[in-house]
């Protein structure tokens, strides 16, 4: 969040720092130890989490963990942005969140309720994140990214502390990537177990960034990218990456959408589609691992009730 770390590149140490900085805040999310179609499987609940997905870890860290401040901006397709106004409000921040027109309706709603001043700009998230940055630059406030950050990958990494932790019998971890936070971070507190990042065929920043070299901008067209639709991975994930690699893993629109309704059928789970996509890229059998341990990163979905 300040510029002397804006182009760090977080460690294994630093993810061990941030389970201890936002312990008071976060809850430690359940593992489920289960089978589906007669094959072992473990879930990492984390749509259990305060605000319903993982972003509040990044966002509790960035906030605990940099200089004082008592404004933040930040753009968001949603979960980033209710998990900053949730840990500012925490810790006496006030937030200014930018999100993209088109966010859910799911995760406008508690995004207001938590106080934080909204601001509506654009249809995907890079939109927002440009009108974001330039108010930051312009009333001189820290912004926070959503992934592109060592202090938010450091944080979202103790999702994989806790995995390794409640679940060591797991080998691998598979887990959804929009702009990379999410699976660099957990690459970090993984502790040697294998790490899988899924993606929508739709929204491959990963792939892309992997296949050029560095990150790319590329197209942005998948039921999941309300939530998995950056533009291009950040340059902090890549770092991180470059460094640690992890197995990718490319799922369909159909197979997330099946996925999703597969977790409600069998489990009662009612996710958000990108939470579906490490599911549907295991049920596909693109998840290599003899026990391996799936991250439901979020349910901030839009249910409709039918009496």
């Amino acid at each position: 969040m300040s510029p002397q770390t804006a182009h760090a590149v977080p460690t294994a140490t630093d993810v061990r720092a941030a389970a201890e900085r936002i312990a008071p805040h976060a809850r430690r999310t359940p593992v489920l130890h289960t089978e589906v179609d007669g094959r072992p499987l473990t879930l990492k609940l984390e749509h259990l989490q305060r605000t319903g997905a993982f972003k509040l870890r990044g966002a509790l860290n960035a906030l605990l963990g940099g200089p004082p401040t008592d404004r933040v901006i930040t753009a968001s397709g949603g979960n980033h942005g209710l998990g900053v106004a949730t840990a500012a409000r925490l810790l006496g921040v006030h937030a200014t969140v930018y999100v993209p027109e088109t966010v859910p309706r799911a995760k406008a709603a508690p995004l207001a309720a938590t106080g934080a001043e909204i601001v509506r700009v654009g249809e995907h998230y890079a939109v927002a994140a440009e009108a974001a940055r330039a108010r930051s630059e312009a009333e001189n406030v820290p912004y926070l990214h959503a992934f592109d950050d060592p202090l938010v990958v450091a944080g979202q990494g103790t999702i994989g502390l806790e995995i390794a932790a409640d679940a060591p019998e797991c080998d691998t971890i598979a887990v959804a990537v929009g702009g990379g936070g999410l699976v660099a971070g957990v690459r970090l507190g993984a502790q040697g177990r294998q790490v899988v990042g899924a993606e929508p065929e739709g929204c491959q920043s990963m792939h892309a960034a992997l296949a050029a070299g560095h990150p790319v901008e590329g197209t942005v067209d998948s039921v999941a990218s309300s939530a998995l639709g950056a533009a291009s991975l950040g340059r902090v994930p890549f770092e991180v990456l470059r460094e640690h690699p992890v197995t990718p893993a490319l799922v369909s629109d159909a197979e997330i959408v099946q996925a999703q309704d597969r977790l409600w059928e069998e489990f009662r789970i009612a996710t958000e589609p990108a939470a579906a996509v490490p599911f549907a890229a295991w049920l596909a059998g693109r998840v290599p691992g003899e026990r391996p341990c799936l991250v439901v990163c979020g349910a901030n979905a839009q249910w409709q009730r039918v009496d």
